[in-house]
């Protein structure tokens, strides 16, 4: 079964397809069996498809295929059939799976007494989920395809177009479902966007320390001989006084991050350091 699986994955366009299909499963189950019975509008198509639900009982299946094809058809028109073929799976399997996974919503049921457990949780799987999709390159369809025409033809950013779609989609929500109902979903994104990140960049194991200081050696002795870590120096220009100086750069251990701050401020108190996230470290000591 291990060389199988090491068989699939050295594959990699099949192993992306099978990722993109655990994603889109993924996302489909959320969606049935927690934002919509929750009446929960996050933003894209899912959102829309909650609101015609309410307002017109219409099918969110059927919504959501409706607004993938209609985005599909204008990514194909703008930036041809090439650019849209990525889209065109996701836009077609997924309202399948909204279908097929539909009657999980009446099979669990959730006590909505506490809605945050449950929009933690779900934001939780709905990061997952959205991480899967990225990793495989494939796109998920929908309203991110306007945004990425939008940014090809009229340099609009990415960023602010997605973001003035899916809050209007939100504020709409927020009409049809109340206040309530729209906090909870801000907390839904925000919980969403924080797993996104973990899936993407993985768990920050060590911490890299830019530091400036007028006791070099005595930092950079602490570093190597105390902490058994390596330096690199390197020379950087003020951009007030123009004046040339050295920063230390080292990476350590996050269970080492405070013992090594502690360390250069009884060395030199006045130094200046800034410590950033390191998701990987290859090469050299």
């Amino acid at each position: 079964m291990k060389k199988f699986i090491n068989k699939i994955k050295r594959n990699k366009k099949i192993w992306r397809i099978i990722l993109m299909s655990i994603s889109l499963s993924l996302s489909a189950c959320l969606y049935n069996i927690f934002l919509l019975p929750l009446n929960l509008v996050t933003g894209g198509t899912q959102g829309i498809a909650t609101i015609t639900k309410h307002l017109y009982k219409i099918d969110p299946a059927l919504m959501i295929f409706i607004l993938s094809a209609a985005c599909a058809l204008f990514s194909f028109i703008f930036v041809g059939i090439e650019r849209t073929a990525g889209t065109l799976i996701a836009s077609v399997i997924y309202p399948l799976l909204v279908k097929i996974t539909s009657p999980l919503a009446t099979l669990i049921s959730l006590d909505s007494s506490d809605m945050l457990l449950l929009v933690i949780f779900a934001g939780a799987i709905s990061g997952l989920a959205n991480g899967l999709m990225y990793k495989t390159g494939y796109s998920n369809g929908g309203f991110p395809v306007i945004s990425q025409v939008l940014y090809e033809k009229k340099h609009i950013s990415i960023a602010k177009s997605s973001l003035f779609i899916n809050i209007s989609i939100v504020l709409a929500g927020a009409y049809f479902f109340g206040t309530t109902n729209t906090m909870f979903a801000i907390i839904f994104l925000y919980i969403n966007n924080i797993v996104l990140d973990k899936i993407l960049l993985g768990i920050s194991n060590n911490k890299a320390f830019y530091i400036i200081t007028s006791e070099e050696k005595k930092i950079k002795a602490y570093i190597i001989k105390t902490l058994d870590h390596s330096v690199t120096i390197f020379e950087v220009k003020g951009g007030f006084f123009e004046k040339q100086k050295n920063v230390l750069l080292t990476v350590v251990p996050s269970q080492e991050y405070f013992r090594l701050a502690r360390g250069i401020k009884q060395i030199d108190n006045d130094a200046f350091f800034t410590v950033t996230d390191s998701y990987q470290v290859e090469g050299a000591r």
